[in-house]
C-alpha cells in the first residue's frame, strides 16, 4: 500500500488544511470591534479557543509527518487504508465541509447581524441537520440560549458582544 493511501496521510493533510483554517479564523477574529471599558474583548473566548485547537493540530501534523517520512509497522492503525474523503461518496465527509462551510458564514456574519441573530440561524439549521423536528422547540432553544448567554456575557461579565441588527436590545437592557 502506498503512503498517501493512508490513515496517517490522510491525518497530515487534513491537519495542514485544518491549521490554515484556524489562521484565517484568528485573523477574523482580529477584526472585532473594541471596547474601552470591557475587561474582556469579544474576540478573547474565539481567539482563545482557536489557539488551543491550533495547538492539538500541531500535535496531529508533526505525529502525521513522522510516521508518513518515517514508516509504520505493519500492525500499526495509521497504516490502514484511509477512508473516502469524497464528499458525493462519503456522506459524513459531507456533513463536516458543510459544518466548515456554517462556521465560516457564522465568522462572516458575526459582526455584521450580531451575536444572538446569527447564533439563532445556525442553532436552528445544526437542530434541523442532526434530527430534531419539533419546530417550536427549535425556535425557543436557538433564540433563548443565545440571548440568555449574550444576557450573561454583556451584564454578569461586562464582555460587549455585537448585536448587530438587535441593538435595540441592548439599549433596553442599558436602561433596566
Amino acid at each position: 500500500m502506498k503512503k498517501t493511501q493512508t490513515k496517517a496521510f490522510s491525518s497530515l493533510i487534513c491537519s495542514f488544511i485544518l491549521l490554515a483554517f484556524e489562521i484565517w479564523t484568528y485573523i477574523e477574529t482580529t477584526g472585532f470591534r473594541v471596547h474601552k471599558r470591557a475587561h474582556v474583548q469579544p474576540a478573547t473566548f474565539p481567539q482563545i479557543m482557536i489557539c488551543g485547537m491550533a495547538i492539538f493540530t500541531v500535535i496531529l501534523f508533526i505525529q502525521s509527518l513522522l510516521k508518513v517520512t518515517r514508516g509504520m509497522k505493519e500492525g500499526d492503525p495509521e497504516n490502514e487504508l484511509s477512508a473516502s474523503i469524497n464528499p458525493f461518496t462519503n456522506r459524513g465527509v459531507a456533513a463536516a465541509f458543510f459544518m466548515i462551510i456554517l462556521c465560516v458564514v457564522y465568522t462572516y456574519l458575526f459582526d455584521r447581524l450580531g451575536y444572538v441573530l446569527v447564533s439563532a440561524c445556525i442553532s436552528v439549521i445544526i437542530m434541523w441537520l442532526i434530527g430534531k423536528r419539533n419546530f417550536l422547540t427549535m425556535i425557543l432553544v436557538s433564540f433563548l440560549v443565545p440571548l440568555i448567554m449574550w444576557f450573561i456575557f454583556y451584564k454578569l461579565l461586562t464582555v460587549n458582544i455585537p448585536m448587530g441588527v438587535l441593538q435595540p436590545l441592548r439599549e433596553f437592557v442599558d436602561k433596566i
